[in-house]
């Protein structure tokens, strides 16, 4: 059974009424770290997604563009059957519910992270830059979602006060690191719960709306640094060195490997720092606890990055000395 408020109503007049649609059942999908929901629903025997996007909260055209930009890339993503963008409703194809995240595993993931990666060149050797109409990834953009961190998790969660100082050569390094890489087209949130298992062109890719223009290694670590699996050290430098030669042999880098690994790490660390900030504002502001598991094993990826590189060791030092236990539980 589906909750009933005024928007599932709504979902289940357009269906029914508009769409003429005769519906065997109704179930919750999933629903995610925004304010979309999703529902499963049959019809004649064959299951679609309604994705329940409020317009005063979510910009439904703006999926529906980058769905249609990732689909020309030869990325797969699921098809638009019907639209009603007043109320925020889609009616999607059905990707199944098998997750890479629940899939994975030490015999698995050569295969699955092959695709993926397949997937990836694709998403950033087939998406024109100068005419997609994508925001850029730009200063102001990493300086907010930084500052996510500093605002939701150390100040707000933590209770305490980074030293500017810190802070200062952190936010420095991660942004000039940022900026300086090649761009292509980046999703955002390219990792184990937004890739997904499919019988034909696997893998099935989601949540790419907050797609934008940006650094070449954000969804490579995105993925392979992911915040909610994490692999051996040897794994993971294996499979971006063998990332990074096919992006070379592609003219899409022209840098060596180890300035590549260091925008990886760096790279990584900005984006961990955002999802632990994001992990706070969503048990503290929206009442989703379930994160916050999750943010123990996302700063020890910065933790670890920060004792590679010595600018970065004073704040790797403040990080070691948070006690967790007390302050993270869902």
């Amino acid at each position: 059974m589906i909750p009933s408020d005024p928007r599932t109503q709504a979902m289940t007049q357009w269906l029914e009424n508009d769409l003429s649609l005769s519906v065997n059942s109704y179930a919750p999908a999933s629903s995610d770290a925004s304010f979309r929901r999703y529902f499963r629903v049959n019809v004649a025997n064959d299951d679609f997604i309604v994705m329940d996007a409020p317009p005063d909260k979510e910009d439904i055209a703006r999926f529906i563009k980058v769905a249609d930009l990732l689909r020309h890339a030869n990325v797969k993503v699921p098809l638009i059957f019907q639209q009603n963008l007043p109320d925020g409703f889609l009616l999607l194809e059905d990707f199944g519910s098998q997750l890479y995240l629940d899939n994975l595993n030490e015999n698995s993931a050569d295969g699955l992270y092959q695709r993926a990666f397949d997937s990836l060149f694709n998403l950033q050797s087939n998406t024109p830059l100068t005419s997609c109409g994508l925001p850029a990834y730009d200063l102001a953009l990493l300086e907010r979602e930084l500052n996510i961190f500093t605002e939701w998790f150390v100040d707000k969660r933590l209770e305490m006060t980074l030293p500017k100082h810190i802070w200062n050569v952190v936010s420095t390094v991660l942004i000039d690191s940022a900026l300086e890489q090649p761009v292509t087209c980046v999703h955002r949130d390219y990792h184990s719960r937004n890739l997904m298992i499919i019988d034909q062109d696997s893998p099935g890719v989601i949540d790419f709306q907050d797609a934008v223009i940006g650094p070449i290694t954000y969804d490579l670590v995105s993925l392979l640094r992911d915040c909610y699996i994490n692999w051996p050290e040897e794994f993971v430098d294996q499979w971006m060195t063998n990332y990074f030669q096919r992006l070379e042999q592609a003219k899409l880098v022209d840098c060596g490997l180890e300035r590549f690994r260091r925008w990886f790490d760096l790279m990584g660390m900005q984006r961990h720092l955002k999802a632990i900030g994001i992990f706070s504002r969503l048990d503290l502001r929206d009442g989703k606890s379930g994160y916050l598991k999750d943010i123990p094993r996302t700063l020890a990826y910065v933790t670890q990055v920060a004792a590679r590189y010595p600018e970065l060791a004073e704040f790797g030092e403040y990080l070691e000395n948070i006690n967790l236990a007390d302050k993270v539980s869902a």
